[in-house]
């Protein structure tokens, strides 16, 4: 009889979740530490003053048939316990308003009347996008690590992804340049800068554009509440693991890790405890693995961290604000205050509103609201080491901004918000253990720079958004049905 595979999964996020949860339905002993007393990660709800606030991840897609999500429910049997919403969400850009919805009628109406010059752009983005869902459905294996990899994905390409094969090679901002969007076009360029920041951690220019077409293709594809909010995805993939025989352990965080002669693993956590497994999953980033692998880490994660720089951070807002201040068209806005400036800063402003119906969220009467805005995480933790007070000062300066861009849709929030909580990156570094309160994935500009779950280590292996297709609850998914699938292969 052959002997069970000892799998131990670090970090209780979605990514690490997904995979243990599938690894345990196909037979392995999975077991999965986590440092915080909750599941969830970068997509976790925490309780404070009768509130429940996404901490992270504030909008959940990749349910729709074909999905990710939906792949993963399908294997594993799952209900999940969530509401599309329509619209996904509204755009205020200085001198308009732009509704991004699911139907697809009225987004097509709501484009022309708009950001009529993007009608090309929306054709192929479109197109590229429908295509580019299928395959990715069918969990290919990119980027490719091994001939075997290779083969598996030459057998999966189809004769339609062909025509969009271009897109590979260019930027976003290319594909607006060839399909006539001048680039003085402030709303337009704006507009897909913006989606591209919360979606591809990066503006057009930057983003590829094959990458991309999939990356703001969210609305169409659907959004959606989950029931007691994001750490709901979290909560059922746990039961899933559970009731397949793996386990969570909470409170454990990893302290280190030690490849043993045999090619085994030794897993020490800050309660003293040592875990053995055969094959571990790092639910981490590259900073946060090679810290825990020390002198065994590859010389080539160690060149890694060297060289990449640090990802974006965010500010946050966390709000209770009453019901009859909500705007009755949206749970979640954009707010873009100035052409002028960057993205980010505060100039660009992500708003998500908890369900009035669910009475897990808020006590009666109120909601859940969190703000935030894309941030550079090193001048917050100079201020925090050195100056202590001018550390206080940015929080106020920032929260203001975060407030001045709410009041576009909710008049008089500061009088009458029973709860105002600011997080800065230092805040989301010690709820998550993300080092420097790093947020989302890597900025996606090339697809053949994409980082694998490889890790040079054999049964080491990565999930996560550090790795493709990166960052969102879908992304991290795609992922770990990766990595799930090429464990079970090895």
């Amino acid at each position: 009889m052959k002997k069970q595979r000892r799998v131990v999964v670090i970090g209780a996020g979605v990514g690490g979740l997904t995979a243990a949860a599938l690894l345990a339905k196909s037979g392995y002993e999975v077991t999965v530490l986590e440092a915080h007393v909750y599941a969830g990660g970068c997509a976790g709800t925490f309780f404070h003053k009768g509130f429940r606030f996404d901490a992270g991840a504030t909008v959940a897609g990749g349910f729709q048939p074909g999905g990710p999500h939906h792949i993963v429910g399908e294997m594993l049997g799952l209900q999940w316990d969530i509401e599309r919403t329509d619209p996904s969400w509204i755009v205020h850009l200085p001198d308009r308003t732009i509704t991004a919805w699911s139907d697809d009628q009225r987004r097509q109406e709501e484009h022309q009347r708009t950001l009529p010059e993007l009608h090309r752009f929306w054709g192929i983005q479109q197109h590229a996008a429908e295509i580019a869902w299928k395959f990715a459905a069918r969990i290919p294996e990119f980027p490719p690590r091994s001939l075997g990899d290779v083969a598996r994905l030459i057998g999966k390409i189809r004769p339609d992804m062909i025509p969009i094969a271009p897109l590979a090679l260019l930027t976003m901002g290319q594909l607006l340049d060839v399909v006539g969007v001048d680039r003085r076009n402030w709303a337009a360029r704006t507009f897909i800068d913006a989606q591209l920041l919360i979606s591809a951690q990066t503006t057009a220019d930057r983003a590829n554009a094959l990458y991309g077409a999939i990356a703001i293709d969210l609305p169409r594809t659907g959004t959606y509440h989950v029931k007691g909010g994001m750490g709901g995805i979290a909560k059922t993939l746990a039961e899933s693991l559970l009731a397949n025989g793996g386990q969570v352990i909470y409170r454990h965080a990893v302290t280190q890790i030690a490849v043993q002669p045999d090619g085994t693993f030794c897993l020490e956590t800050n309660k003293g405890h040592t875990f053995a497994a055969d094959i571990v999953l790092a639910n981490l980033t590259p900073w946060a693995l090679d810290s825990l692998l020390g002198d065994q880490s590859p010389t080539g994660l160690q060149r890694e961290v060297q060289r990449r720089r640090s990802t974006w951070g965010a500010f946050t807002l966390y709000l209770g604000i009453p019901l009859d201040m909500l705007p009755d068209s949206a749970s979640h806005f954009q707010i873009v205050r100035s052409y002028d400036q960057p993205l980010g800063e505060g100039n660009s402003v992500f708003v998500s509103i908890s369900d009035p119906a669910d009475q897990d969220r808020a006590p009666a009467g109120y909601v859940a609201v969190t703000l935030s805005t894309h941030t550079q995480i090193d001048r917050w933790w100079q201020l925090r080491e050195t100056d202590p007070d001018g550390y206080q000062a940015r929080i106020a300066q920032y929260r203001d901004r975060l407030l001045d861009a709410l009041e576009t849709v909710m008049p008089n929030v500061r009088q009458r918000a029973k709860l105002i909580l600011p997080g800065t990156p230092a805040a989301f570094q010690r709820f998550t253990r993300r080092p420097a309160g790093m947020v989302g994935g890597f900025p996606m500009t090339s697809l053949f720079t994409a980082r694998s779950p490889h890790t040079a280590i054999p049964n080491l292996w990565m999930v996560g958004d550090s790795v493709f297709p990166g960052q969102s609850t879908a992304g991290v998914t795609a992922g770990a049905l990766r990595v799930a699938a090429e464990v079970l292969r090895s």
